[in-house]
């Protein structure tokens, strides 16, 4: 038996049907990766333009030196409870992180990944809260078409296939309040800038004071959202979010699961906005992928809280068996050493406006509606017409047939209505330049397909 026929016996894939898995490249057994690159098992080398396929590998593949981090690390001690224990890796993680992280945000609650920081940060908010005497204070404002993870609270705020998602996994957690998103390109509003004078962000506290400000603990967004077609905030987005929140009393998440440790030319997004949040989420880039991890870093004031509080309902009434786990903290810490050391976060605001700026070029060819993204985190949205901006129909298949076409390049993407790029911050010219000429060629084929070449 081969091995991808193994796996389609016994290994349940995430979010994709057994259908799609069966058929032509449905799947792919990698062997191995160097830096930008996958090796698959016939020996083929593909530019890793999603770094892992979700935005997660920073510093590319093969470190060894992570590895060895890892192992010198087992070798002393693995695993210690998180309840009352603690491993000096986790100790010295923490303080980088803290160090690191902007403002005040200096306590850390590790997590195994980043569906688990956004739940671990929404507790925050609910605990931090009815430590206050807010015991009304349970509800989350989220954007339409956000992203924050597939966990059932998670999930809930997530605007992101939230038909589907209430459907299927219903009913959602309550308290979960959608607002229309920022994505620029696509108004839900019609409007266009700066005419709109960021409605987007002013229905936030619309929604706010619909709800009553005395029952909403937080709001949660995304700097830029990756899986919701790559759109970044307009420049007064963040901040009027941030002043929102403080004139209300609600708590600001600023979820970096994927934009944090680099990926959109800073260490942290918000920072490009000029914005400290209360909670902020991270995991993906915290190690890279070499290990699962995540965190929820909460800032002085809302840490001060817990502190100030006495019995049981001091500690934050939660547990992630792995939260903190010394091997993970290992490889993070080697692999943050690495993002510093090399300069990648440098290299991803190069290279990050060196494909923009190729990715800008394309925009003379059909179908090209729009290209935006920040750092080396960028999409190109194909459309039908570039008048009216109509999508694709389903039955045109240009997520799939743009996603064999840029595979038949030797360049791995992820394609929904956008085609999405996000190679590891290692990624020079090369790499760069073999992404946008791929995409010019992808693109001219598609658009012969569907007679609009």
């Amino acid at each position: 038996m081969t091995v991808a026929a193994e796996a389609l016996k016994h290994v349940w894939f995430h979010a994709t049907s057994p259908q799609a898995l069966r058929a032509e490249g449905g799947l792919t057994v990698f062997n191995k990766g160097e830096g930008c690159y996958l090796i698959d098992e016939d020996g083929r080398r593909y530019l890793d333009g999603l770094s892992g396929g979700a935005f997660v590998t920073n510093v590319g593949h093969g470190r060894a030196e992570i590895a060895d981090a890892m192992a010198a690390q087992a070798r002393e001690l693995a695993y210690v409870s998180p309840y009352n224990f603690v491993a000096p890796a986790t100790v010295k993680l923490a303080g980088v992180v803290a160090d690191l992280a902007p403002g005040d945000l200096e306590r850390v609650f590790f997590t195994s990944g980043g569906s688990e920081a956004v739940e671990t940060a929404m507790k925050i908010a609910k605990q931090y809260h009815w430590l206050g005497g807010d015991q009304k204070r349970t509800k989350v404002i989220s954007r339409r078409g956000s992203y924050h993870g597939s966990t059932q609270y998670a999930m809930s705020i997530s605007g992101a296939s939230h038909d589907f998602n209430n459907k299927i996994f219903g009913p959602l957690v309550p308290g979960c309040v959608h607002v229309p998103h920022n994505n620029c390109y696509r108004c839900e509003y019609g409007l266009s800038r700066p005419g709109c004078r960021t409605l987007c962000a002013s229905m936030i506290e619309k929604a706010i004071l619909h709800e009553g400000p005395e029952t909403v603990a937080a709001i949660i967004a995304e700097p830029v959202p990756a899986a919701a077609s790559i759109y970044p905030a307009p420049d007064d987005y963040l901040p009027m979010l941030r002043e929102i929140a403080d004139k209300y009393g609600v708590l600001l998440i600023i979820d970096e699961v994927i934009d944090g440790f680099g990926r959109t030319g800073s260490m942290f997004a918000c920072q490009q906005w000029g914005v400290v949040p209360d909670i902020m989420t991270v995991a993906k880039g915290l190690t890279s992928g070499y290990v699962p991890m995540g965190a929820a870093i909460a800032s002085k004031r809302v840490s001060a809280r817990f502190e100030a509080a006495s019995g049981r309902e001091a500690g934050l009434n939660h547990v992630l068996s792995f939260g903190g786990h010394a091997v993970a903290a290992a490889a993070a810490l080697k692999n943050i050493e690495i993002v510093q050391r090399e300069g990648l976060v440098e290299n991803s605001r190069e290279m990050g406006k060196y494909l923009l700026d190729g990715l800008e070029s394309l925009r003379r060819l059909p179908l090209v509606g729009d290209v935006r993204g920040r750092g080396l985190l960028a999409c190109v949205e194909l459309v039908r017409d570039k008048q009216t901006r109509e999508p694709f129909r389903p039955q045109d298949q240009m997520s799939v047939r743009m996603t064999n076409y840029m595979r038949d390049e030797g360049v791995l993407v992820r394609t929904y209505q956008v085609v999405e790029f996000g190679p590891p911050l290692t990624a020079g010219r090369a790499e760069v330049e073999m992404i946008i000429t791929g995409l010019e060629r992808a693109i001219l084929r598609f658009a012969a397909d569907v007679g609009l070449a």
